[in-house]
């Protein structure tokens, strides 16, 4: 009898169909909602995506999971509701999306002894079973560093010696089967579990979920490719995040259309090399461009979702470096155009900083791009202080700006422009002022970490970035450097905030909320930290 390894993952959803996604242990047909499935062999383990058609509007449905015709989900102790699948009508203009980053794998033992603190999408599962559904999310979304692939548990380091015996990378994954052992363990609590099979699921990576600086400048990415390892682990990282993150990101429509799918799918056979192939060109920068886009775009309702790469995606040859392609950028462009209320940018990284931090890192992409010795010790400050957001790529930054302030000035301009990101490990809201003043209300809403604890040094330095004169001092030092004026200016609304966190953005009709809320103590709980309308009252 074939038994569910990880899963069932609710992921893509809207009016009328949803995606489930699993995995098994063996080759089998999974069936959910009458709709089936056969899955697919990477390596030695098994994949399925279901895609499930003809759901009504505006219903939930209850469903389980069976393989081969054995009810094999729910488990029959569970404490939890049954999971279900939720669509919108058009005239619900109501949506609640969950969202956060960096979220490390729990220790096996007791919460309270857990050295990076409770965790707060555990928490917020907690609560969420006991709220009626009509308080449950429409959607979660996962802003990256889902696992840690150069930083694993100890118990996975254990696993790691025994099964590579210390060869490097030491106490890091390297392949396929590695790489699922972190899914296993970040996926694999009953809370998480319940939680991502009954809430719709979007996901995007970042460094953390390949490597530490993943892809921060050309000299970093010369590092790693001088090693031994390292075309092993990039083919294997994306290889697993194709499978366990980015397939379940598309929709029916999309999948149909999917080359690589379609060849995984009818393949009859292990499919590792050919996603492992598929991953070297993935990473392969050719002529300013990349062969693959991990970007994506969701609808809910009147609320039009595009979630951007800001990893993968980088442009670091050449003379100017890109948070993506000019190419990518475009299709960004043409994704945000149409008639909507809220837009939602989710980005790993935040757009806009703090003015220290968000200046320091224009001057040092300058300083980095110098000959010789300075040059040198500028990259070195860059991958010691990860210095590689938004603002460290400037060309991308002023773009950004740019586009989103047309975005807020046009036609039909959304009442908010959102970008949601995490990363930094604290969590905060500011707003975006231009100068030709915006009908929308431009926001940066930051959630990080979700399951973390950073040195405790940096909350002082976070707080003084946060400082006004510290802002104008870098404000100085990066008109001397040569850096141009900034696009736009922007306020903090809040933060910074400290801690363990999950975020909410609460739409209704033309209006929008922010809500973050930290995991108490004994992590069981949930206390809010901040709660303000968009634009503020």
């Amino acid at each position: 009898m074939a038994k569910l390894v990880l899963g069932p993952v609710l992921r893509h959803v809207n009016a009328t169909s949803a995606t489930v996604w699993v995995e098994t242990d063996t080759a089998t047909e999974v069936a959910v909602v009458g709709h089936s499935a056969r899955t697919f062999q990477v390596g030695a383990q098994h994949f399925a995506l279901v895609r499930i058609e003809g759901l009504e509007p505006g219903t939930t449905t209850e469903y389980d999971v069976r393989l081969d015709g054995d009810l094999v989900w729910p488990e029959p102790d569970s404490e939890f509701p049954p999971c279900r699948i939720s669509t919108k009508s058009d005239e619900d203009l109501t949506h609640r999306i969950v969202f956060g980053s960096c979220r490390a794998a729990k220790p096996q033992k007791p919460a309270e002894e857990d050295s990076l603190g409770p965790d707060a999408l555990d928490a917020y599962a907690l609560r969420m079973a006991k709220q009626p559904q009509n308080e449950w999310p429409d959607a979660l979304l996962l802003l990256g560093d889902q696992v840690y692939a150069d930083e694993p548990t100890s118990r996975t380091k254990e696993w790691l010696r025994k099964r590579r015996g210390g060869k490097d990378p030491v106490d890091e994954v390297l392949s396929f089967r590695e790489y699922a052992q972190l899914y296993h363990e970040s996926w694999g609590d009953p809370e998480i579990r319940w939680l991502m099979s009954t809430v719709p699921t979007s996901m995007i990576f970042d460094d953390h979920d390949i490597r530490d600086d993943w892809n921060t400048s050309r000299p970093w990415r010369e590092q790693m490719a001088a090693t031994s390892w390292w075309p092993e682990r990039i083919r294997a990282g994306l290889a697993s995040y194709w499978v366990y993150q980015h397939l379940g990101n598309l929709g029916p429509d999309e999948l149909a259309r999917d080359e690589l799918y379609a060849k995984v799918v009818s393949a009859g056979g292990d499919v590792q090399p050919m996603l492992e192939e598929f991953a070297e060109q993935a990473d392969a920068e050719l002529d300013g461009r990349k062969s693959t886009w991990w970007s994506y775009r969701r609808d809910y309702g009147r609320v039009r979702l595009l979630v951007i790469d800001t990893r993968c995606g980088r442009i670091l040859a050449g003379d100017t470096r890109r948070m993506v392609s000019d190419e990518e950028f475009d299709w960004i462009e043409r994704n945000a155009e149409g008639d909507y209320d809220h837009l939602v940018i989710g980005s790993s990284l935040p757009w806009l900083m703090p003015y220290a931090i968000s200046h320091g890192q224009s001057i040092n992409e300058r300083a980095a791009a110098r000959p010789g010795r300075r040059g040198r010790f500028a990259e070195q400050v860059r991958q010691i202080a990860d210095l590689e957001h938004w603002p460290a790529f400037r060309d991308s930054f002023e773009r950004l700006s740019r586009f989103l302030g047309r975005i807020g000035r046009g036609e039909n301009a959304p009442s908010t422009i959102c970008v949601l990101s995490g990363d930094v490990h604290h969590s905060y809201a500011a707003q975006g002022h231009y100068a030709e003043p915006t009908e929308s209300a431009i926001v940066q809403l930051t959630c990080s970490p979700v399951h973390n604890d950073p040195p405790k040094f940096f909350r002082p330095v976070f707080r003084l970035s946060w400082w006004p004169p510290m802002g104008r001092l870098m404000r100085r030092l990066a008109d001397r450097a040569g850096v141009p004026a900034d696009p736009l200016e922007w306020s903090r609304l809040t933060g910074p905030h400290f801690g363990n966190s999950i975020a909410v953005l609460e739409v209704d009709g033309r209006r929008a909320r922010f809500r973050l809320e930290s995991a108490t103590p004994d992590g069981r709980g949930l206390v809010e930290v901040a709660d303000l309308g968009l634009p503020p009252a």
